[in-house]
């Protein structure tokens, strides 16, 4: 009896292995993930800002690739210096949940929505190209998080026919 005892935690370890190894073999080996250019960023940006400049309205705008890293960050000559962390944080908080921040409102006082880093008001976008999360685009410094929003939408907007020729 003592035996079988010893002997169960190995045969249960070989069971489990084998099953993980049928399905790594019908796995890929590596996975391929489209991103965005820094030109394509940086046009982004530059299109956000110009359509809040359009409005007499001057903002900090940063786009992110899909893991949340900063691309390009810009602010217009008399805009905040605060535009510049609240747009990273929106930009942040778009892309890993892969939503607009104006949807993620009703997370914000939750432990979540808490969390250091994360900005859950309107202003911040995902980049999506058939079907696939790019990036993420935030902006600040307009008087409200709506204007912010389609600012950063205009951005977008800009190239989103030339992304989705890519993919």
């Amino acid at each position: 009896m003592k035996r079988t005892l010893t002997c169960l935690p190995l045969l249960t370890g070989l069971i489990f292995s084998q099953g993980s190894a049928v399905a790594a073999e019908d796995a890929e080996p590596t996975v391929s993930l489209k991103r965005l250019s820094m030109e394509t960023a940086l046009t982004i940006a530059q299109g956000a800002i110009a359509a809040c400049r359009k409005q007499g309205i001057q903002i900090g705008v940063t786009v992110v690739d899909r893991d949340g890293t900063a691309q390009v960050t810009l602010r217009d000559t008399i805009a905040a210096p605060i535009t510049l962390s609240i747009s990273r944080q929106k930009a942040f908080t778009a892309v890993n949940f892969n939503a607009s921040t104006s949807q993620l409102g009703s997370r914000a006082d939750t432990p979540i929505g808490r969390l250091d880093g994360l900005v859950m008001s309107a202003g911040g976008l995902p980049v999506q190209a058939a079907g696939q999360l790019l990036g993420g685009v935030g902006v600040s410094g307009a008087p409200s998080g709506k204007t912010d929003e389609a600012c950063a939408q205009a951005g977008i907007d800009l190239v989103l026919d030339d992304l989705e020729m890519a993919m």
